[in-house]
C-alpha cells in the first residue's frame, strides 16, 4: 500500500506579493487528459506559466526545454526564465492544459 504524503502550501513573498491566496491546481493535458503535475497557484487570474518553484509532484520534473504531455507527446509549454522576477518557469501554451482546484494532498 503506497503511503499518502501531504503537502503544505509554501508560504514566501512571491505569496505574499500576490495578497496571500494560495491554492492547488491539478493540472492535465487537455488533448488526452493525462495528469501531468500538481501545482501552487498563488493569487487570481489565469494560469500562463508554471514556476519550477511551485511544481509540487512529480519532484522529477526539471529544466527540460519543453514540458511535454508524457501520453500523447503534445508539447505543453516551453521552458524560460521570467524576467520580472528572475524566476524559472514554464511558459504555457493557449489551451494546452485543463486545471482543477484539488486539496493539499498528493
Amino acid at each position: 500500500m503506497k503511503k499518502r504524503r501531504q503537502s503544505k502550501l509554501k508560504n514566501d513573498r512571491y505569496r505574499k506579493a500576490r495578497g496571500g491566496y494560495s491554492r492547488f491546481l491539478r493540472i492535465s493535458c487537455e488533448s488526452c487528459g493525462a495528469f501531468l503535475l500538481l501545482y501552487q497557484k498563488d493569487g487570481p487570474g489565469p494560469l500562463k506559466r508554471l514556476y519550477i518553484d511551485r511544481i509540487v509532484a512529480p519532484e522529477e520534473l526539471s529544466k527540460a526545454k519543453q514540458l511535454v504531455c508524457p501520453s500523447c507527446k503534445k508539447v505543453i509549454g516551453t521552458f524560460s526564465i521570467y524576467e520580472k522576477e528572475k524566476r524559472l518557469a514554464y511558459r504555457l501554451y493557449q489551451d494546452a492544459v485543463t486545471k482543477k482546484i484539488t486539496k493539499a494532498s498528493n
